[in-house]
């Protein structure tokens, strides 16, 4: 399962990137930007404009030409910054009333690999620490979802992969093994337990944690497996921190997800938390 994960995980040829102006969504663009420069990927770069029934009364059309004319001019900015950088880029601008749904609609139809968005943009917060928006994004899309916290950096120094043996864990460590074989960076695979699991619960995590690692020594990657103590979301945040790793990968569920839900509690935390990019991935 893992293996054919993998085959997909290496490429990444259709990159769409979300901005709404934001400062999160600017950090957003400037890291597309990188990583479409470093897959070698199409960017399509695309934004909203409001559009419903109370825009489609009599008097709206200055209104309406005033948001396009603003819109166009956000996404020209930034496709010439994604030129200038030798990334092919087009340009896209989508009218709905839910952010996340025309982000959604875009990605599929275009074929997108990989969304690029901030954590959370200028609608204020649904959420503590992640946006509706992006929330909505990550639990419907059917492509990786890489979320951008403010000022945001393509990573350099390592990578840090949330594993607790599930499906959707093994499609996170297939993502992070691409990236880390294609960025020549090292490895850190982490699950947590915690007091009240058993010896055979804990025996379970450190054998998710060593099947990954050895995968990765496969594929030329250096790295470790750590089984550490603790709340989840808190273990894989400190190893990041500890490792100065610059990117964490993780399942959109977990172990105990429920399909309905959108976004599993603790990948949402991880991407609330997290002082790097989040990559978030699914099962084929």
């Amino acid at each position: 399962m893992i293996e054919q994960q993998l085959r997909k995980a290496r490429h990444i040829g259709n990159i769409l990137v979300a901005t709404d102006g934001s400062e999160f969504s600017e950090s957003a663009t400037g890291l597309a930007i990188e990583v479409a420069r470093d897959c070698q990927a199409k960017l399509t770069v695309m934004t909203m404009v409001p559009f419903g029934e109370d825009l489609e009364m009599v008097g709206t059309h200055a209104l309406r030409a005033s948001q396009d004319k603003e819109a166009q001019a956000r996404l020209d900015e930034v496709a010439a910054r994604a030129v200038a950088a030798g990334v092919d880029c087009v340009t896209s601008i989508r009218y709905g009333e839910d952010p996340a749904q025309e982000i959604v609609a875009a990605a599929d139809e275009i074929g997108t690999d990989l969304i690029v968005m901030g954590r959370r943009g200028k609608r204020g917060l649904a959420r503590m620490m992640v946006g509706d928006a992006t929330a909505k994004v990550v639990g419907n899309a059917e492509c990786l979802v890489l979320i951008a916290p403010r000022g945001a950096k393509m990573w350099q120094r390592g990578i840090v992969l949330a594993t607790d043996g599930s499906a959707h864990s093994e499609a996170a460590a297939a993502s992070a093994i691409a990236f880390a074989a294609r960025c020549k960076l090292p490895l850190t695979v982490v699950s947590a337990t915690t007091a009240s699991h058993s010896a055979a619960r804990k025996a379970e995590a450190l054998s998710a944690v060593e099947k990954v690692a050895a995968l990765a020594k496969t594929q030329g990657i250096s790295g470790e497996a750590l089984v550490e103590e603790g709340h989840p979301n808190e273990v894989v945040v400190a190893a990041a921190a500890g490792k100065a790793a610059d990117l964490i990968v993780v399942g959109s569920h977990g172990r105990t997800g429920i399909a309905k839900i959108l976004l599993g509690s603790i990948s949402e935390r991880i991407i609330g938390a997290a002082q790097c990019p989040v990559l978030v991935a699914k099962p084929l």
